[in-house]
């Protein structure tokens, strides 16, 4: 029995134990061919035989289990040394991720207006033409929608263009009425791309809304100079006549220009003036189209690609959706 319980000393690996194991204790094995020599042995012998085999058999298996569990632990050693992680690979590492800069950008200005006591409303990214369009005074082949050309689907809804659509539902819920101060931030939709436009971008557009002759230019012209001094500092702010359909007057708002001071440089366009967002007064037919009477108010709209682009002098939008890690980490 000597040799078999070298058999089982000298495996050094699972596999060769099990082969070990077969060939001592399986159905054809060693052990197995002793037990058949009873047949052989005289009766007054067969006892001492048995007794002898299974002294013998119960050696084997205690030096068999023991020799088991050394080899599972000598695997799982290894097992843990091959899966484990070397944590002096990490020494010194102390960066963090950080928020998108667009994210930050529209996190920043959401906190603005909050702390202003604006609500925050969200709607549909898919919209239908009369949310989108027609209720802003965009009637079908508005000239006007050429600015907004967008993706349309087989039904006739459209991708929005902009977030004003929330503006309309919340306005047409039974459940709100004036006066109504809230921003709607979102992703939006146009058929744009060139490096300050991609097809999908967001937005952040407020609208304020009271009762007749509470709510004047002065008001909208205050809260965003505020604003644009909150998100650039020491910045002059100028409005612009200009065009809106969903609003009467409308106003570009420049400022100056955070780059070159106000002299003149290529983001600027030797101006000294850079365009950040447009702005009015809410158009009659607007407040008309959800059954408003007696009221006005004044709306906004801010790009927040904009405005992060200018925050951290991107010069091509497209970048800030490449995923590119050497962007990314600049802003860790």
């Amino acid at each position: 029995m000597e040799n078999l319980q070298e058999l089982i000393e000298s495996a050094d690996t699972l596999i060769s134990l099990e082969e070990a194991r077969i060939e001592i204790f399986g159905k054809k094995g060693v052990l197995a061919g002793e037990f058949a020599k009873m047949k052989s042995v005289a009766n007054e012998d067969k006892k001492a035989f048995a007794q002898n085999l299974n002294i013998q058999k119960a050696k084997l298996t205690d030096l068999f289990d023991k020799k088991k569990k050394v080899l599972e632990e000598k695997a799982q050693e290894a097992l843990m040394v091959k899966d484990g992680v070397d944590v002096t690979l990490f020494n010194g590492f102390d960066e963090s991720g950080s928020l998108h800069p667009v994210q930050e950008t529209m996190n920043k200005i959401i906190d603005y207006f909050v702390s202003l006591n604006f609500s925050i409303e969200e709607g549909p990214l898919v919209e239908d033409d009369f949310h989108n369009f027609e209720a802003l005074n965009l009637a079908k082949h508005h000239p006007a929608r050429d600015m907004q050309d967008t993706f349309y689907m087989n039904d006739g809804t459209v991708l929005r263009t902009h977030t004003s659509p929330v503006q309309i539902r919340t306005m047409l819920d039974p459940n709100v009425k004036p006066p109504i101060r809230m921003i709607c931030p979102g992703s939006v939709f146009r058929r744009d791309f060139d490096v300050t436009h991609t097809p999908m971008f967001h937005q952040v557009e407020g609208l304020v809304v009271d009762e007749e002759g509470k709510i004047s230019f002065s008001h909208l012209k205050f809260i965003l100079e505020d604003f644009l001094h909150y998100m650039f500092g020491d910045v002059q702010v100028r409005f612009r006549p200009s065009f809106f359909p969903f609003t009467e007057p409308s106003a570009e708002v420049d400022i100056s220009c955070i780059f070159c001071k106000g002299s003149g440089c290529r983001i600027c366009s030797k101006t000294g003036w850079l365009e950040v967002l447009g702005s009015g007064m809410v158009d009659p037919n607007v407040f008309k189209a959800v059954g408003y009477e007696n009221v006005s108010g004044y709306a906004f709209g801010v790009g927040v690609e904009r405005f992060a682009m200018l925050l951290h002098e991107i010069p091509d939008l497209r970048s800030l959706y490449e995923g590119d890690l050497r962007l990314l980490e600049q802003f860790r």
